[in-house]
C-alpha cells in the first residue's frame, strides 16, 4: 500500500488524497476503479468532466469520470492500461492511495437538454465518459424525454459493462441497439460499423439532442448520419480525447488552434468545432 497523497488546499495543483476502494475487471484491458476521498466530500463532478489522477513516485494521468453524480459518497473511473499511470493503477488494489485533482473541463449541458430526446452514440471506450451522462438521464428519467443508446465495440469479448448493457436491452425507460465489427461465436446481434445501426432508430430532429463519444475515426461518419437525420449542428455534441496534462490550461499539451480542450472542452457542440480545424 502507497502512502496517502497531500491532503488539499485551495490550490489546483494540489491533489486531494483518495483511496481505491474496489477494482472490477471490465475486459481484458480494462478495469473499473471505485474511489473515495479522504476528506468525506463528493468530488462534485459534472457528466463528462474528467479528473487528473496521480501515483506517487509514477506520474499523473487525465481520465474521464465514468459515474454520474446522482451516485453519492465515491466515484468511478474506467481504465485501460496504455501508459505507466494507468498501468500501475491496474496493479493497484483496494486499499491503494492515490491523488485526484479536479474536476475539470465544461461537460455535457445537461441542464440545458432538460426535456428533450437524447440520442446516445458510443464507440469502444468512448461509453466511459458517456455512461455518467446516460445514468445521469436513468437518475432523472421524468426530466428528459426519448433516450436512444447505440454502442458500438470492436468484438463481443470488448463489451464494456455487460451487466448495465444487459439491463438496457430489457428497460422501458431506453432504446438500445448494439453492434460489433468482428464476430464471434455465440454472437448473434448485428455486425459492422456503429453507422449500420442508424437505419434501425427514428428521431425526431426538432427536439433530440445527440451525444458522441469514441475513437477519432468515428466522429466524422456518425456526424454525417446524425446530419442526415436532420440534426442541427448546435444538436451535436461531441467530447474530445486530448493530452490533457495539467487540466488548468497552464501546459499547452491539449491546445486545439487557440483553444484549450481542457478548459472550453472537452465538450464541444459541432457548430463550434466548424471553427477548428484539427477538432475532429
Amino acid at each position: 500500500m502507497t502512502s496517502p497523497a497531500p491532503t488539499r488546499q485551495d490550490n489546483l495543483y494540489l491533489p486531494r488524497a483518495a483511496e481505491i476502494t474496489r477494482v472490477r475487471p471490465l475486459t481484458a484491458t480494462e478495469k473499473l476503479f471505485e474511489i473515495r476521498l479522504l476528506d468525506g466530500k463528493d468530488l462534485g463532478h459534472r457528466p463528462g468532466q474528467f479528473i487528473e489522477l496521480s501515483i506517487l513516485g509514477i506520474g499523473e494521468a487525465p481520465i474521464s469520470v465514468t459515474s454520474s453524480p446522482t451516485r453519492k459518497g465515491s466515484f468511478e473511473l474506467a481504465v485501460r492500461a496504455t501508459g505507466n499511470v494507468t498501468n500501475a493503477l491496474h496493479r493497484a488494489e483496494p486499499g491503494t492511495f492515490v491523488g485526484i485533482r479536479g474536476p475539470f473541463g465544461n461537460g455535457f449541458p445537461m441542464d440545458k437538454i432538460v426535456g428533450r430526446d437524447l440520442l446516445f452514440v458510443a464507440g469502444g471506450i468512448g461509453l466511459f465518459p458517456l455512461r455518467s451522462a446516460i445514468n445521469y438521464v436513468l437518475d432523472n428519467r421524468n426530466s428528459y424525454g426519448r433516450v436512444i443508446i447505440l454502442f458500438g465495440s470492436r468484438r463481443p469479448s470488448e463489451q464494456l459493462f455487460v451487466e448495465e448493457l444487459a439491463a438496457w436491452r430489457q428497460s422501458n425507460a431506453v432504446e438500445y441497439h448494439e453492434t460489433v465489427d468482428r464476430e464471434e461465436p455465440g454472437w448473434k446481434g448485428n455486425v459492422g460499423v456503429i453507422t449500420t445501426l442508424f437505419p434501425k432508430i427514428q428521431i425526431d430532429p426538432a427536439r433530440t439532442t445527440a451525444m458522441i463519444v469514441g475513437p477519432p475515426v468515428m466522429y466524422r461518419f456518425v456526424i454525417a448520419e446524425c446530419l442526415k437525420k436532420g440534426l442541427k449542428e448546435a444538436d451535436v455534441i461531441v467530447s474530445l480525447e486530448r493530452r490533457m496534462k495539467c487540466g488548468v490550461g497552464k501546459c499547452g499539451h491539449c491546445q486545439i488552434d487557440n483553444v484549450l480542450v481542457c478548459q472550453e472542452g472537452p465538450v464541444f457542440t459541432l457548430g463550434q468545432l466548424q471553427s477548428l480545424r484539427e477538432g475532429v
